[in-house]
């Protein structure tokens, strides 16, 4: 009985330290993910995400993920992206991201046949408005059929950056 009891209390002890390094990160305000079809990321389609911002005393970063398989056929992904604001006001975006380094190796995490990389899209952004943002993310890379992209995502946290203007 007393080994259980210290089994215990070592499990507690570790449980509180896993919460308080988790509460030491960034405070995530929207993440989501769209996954691409088997058959490929259609020129013609987008990833979507409706973003409903009411705090706008604080900064954010923007960040995108892209999670590729081990046979994407490029080093790089070319990104279209739209960020629509409450009001209707629509900015377009062009971006290039490299998935992998000049050797070929795949960049960020992965496992198996499958890699995420997360990339800052915007830092430090003041939304002007609150209410819902929209954001289309479109394949760039001229195939009708890109394959390879397992997932895109968008990511919102609360940035380092304090305070209010």
């Amino acid at each position: 009985m007393h080994k259980i009891t210290k089994i215990k209390k070592s499990n507690l002890i570790w449980g509180l330290l896993l919460l308080l390094f988790a509460g030491c990160g960034p405070d995530v305000v929207y993440e989501e993910y769209v996954t691409i079809p088997d058959g490929g990321w259609n020129k013609d389609s987008m990833a979507s995400f409706h973003v409903k911002l009411d705090d706008i005393s604080h900064y954010y970063d923007i960040l995108i993920d892209v999670r590729n398989k081990s046979d994407y056929p490029n080093s790089n992904l070319w990104l279209f992206v739209d960020v629509t604001s409450p009001k209707g006001k629509t900015i377009r975006d062009t971006i290039n991201l490299y998935l992998a380094n000049e050797h070929g190796k795949w960049i960020g995490s992965g496992w198996g046949d499958l890699f995420l990389v997360q990339y800052p899209y915007r830092r430090n952004v003041k939304f002007a408005e609150p209410g819902e943002y929209k954001f289309n993310i479109i394949q760039g890379m001229r195939y009708d059929e890109l394959e390879g992209i397992n997932d895109i995502g968008l990511t919102i946290v609360r940035s380092e950056k304090s305070g209010t203007n």
